[in-house]
């Protein structure tokens, strides 16, 4: 099975390194505009297979999309990253051009492939993912509330001095800073609701602290995040690969669900060997609803500003 990352920067550097440790297929490709770069990246990986003993064979390319040829997945992480003060949806002009090219370029030589899109902002790059290429709306994911999500646990553990791994904890909506949605009253700790160990402000905070978890790292480290982008892309390959069937948030194209139509957004769905599967109806009540529905509305937006490009 082959599998190819666009995108050699930190994000998809990261993520291909998980997918090899992991080796989650027989050839992982790794492919950038920036000459070198990623046959550099693919070199110092295998020169690690020795140390780590896995052997997935890591090949780089500077933009000959015929070495993707026959990926069964392709990861979209090609874009500018975020500058500190910079929002997602600053990026639509840049980014927006360059997804759409790749997403055409992989389908050239991949016609099966199922696409999973890093790039930001990722709902609307996921949207436009979808429109381009005119491929089945199982075969076209955004990964951002798998990074979310994941992001949400680590502030719980934070919290109650727990594992990451002892908890369940679900953020819904758009992949922005205002528009996602961590659905708390969902979260538990090995099944016993986290409510039961923290107060409503302790809530709050945990809330307020997830949603501006990618702003933060932006801030801190000055550029957009790299080691949990990546660990999540890795971790949807993984389950389609292996047709895990896991539960993730991802962003799909919704008709009808969660009150939505002719949208990308996320929700609970199962991720196996042919995409997204099945959307999970978590029964929003009307608080977290109508959260949904104003995340919904802003992601339209911006998904509007690729109608003037």
């Amino acid at each position: 099975m082959k599998v190819t990352v666009v995108g050699a920067g930190a994000v998809g550097a990261t993520c291909a390194d998980n997918i090899a440790r992991k080796e989650l297929c027989t050839e992982l490709v790794l492919l950038d505009i920036k000459e070198g770069l990623a046959e550099g990246k693919a070199q110092d990986m295998m020169q690690t297979a020795a140390l780590l003993g896995f052997d997935t064979k890591v090949t780089g390319s500077t933009n000959d999309y015929a070495k993707t040829a026959g990926s069964s997945v392709v990861v979209i992480t090609s874009g500018i990253p975020r500058k500190p003060g910079m929002t997602r949806e600053e990026l639509i002009g840049t980014n927006a051009g360059i997804v759409k090219g790749v997403a055409e370029n992989i389908l050239k030589y991949s016609p099966d492939a199922i696409i999973i899109v890093i790039s930001n902002p990722m709902d609307t790059m996921t949207y436009l993912a979808l429109k381009a290429t005119g491929l089945p709306k199982n075969r076209i994911i955004g990964m951002g509330g798998t990074l979310d999500s994941s992001r949400f646990k680590y502030q719980l553990s934070q919290h109650l001095g727990c594992s990451p791994a002892d908890l369940n904890a679900v953020v819904v909506g758009g992949h922005g800073d205002t528009t996602m949605i961590p659905l708390i009253r969902y979260a538990t700790w090995n099944s016993a609701p986290v409510t039961d160990f923290l107060n409503t402000e302790q809530q709050q905070q945990v809330i307020n602290d997830t949603m501006v978890g990618g702003a933060t790292l932006t801030k801190l480290i000055g550029t957009s995040a790299w080691y949990a982008p990546g660990a999540a892309g890795a971790a949807l390959v993984e389950s389609i690969v292996r047709d895990q069937k896991k539960l993730f948030t991802c962003c799909v194209n919704l008709d009808g669900e969660y009150g939505q139509k002719d949208i990308c957004l996320g929700v609970p769905v199962t991720i196996g060997k042919n995409g997204w599967e099945i959307i999970i109806d978590f029964k929003l009540n009307a608080e977290e609803q109508a959260a949904f529905n104003k995340s919904a509305d802003a992601v339209r937006n911006m998904n509007e500003v690729l109608n003037t490009l």
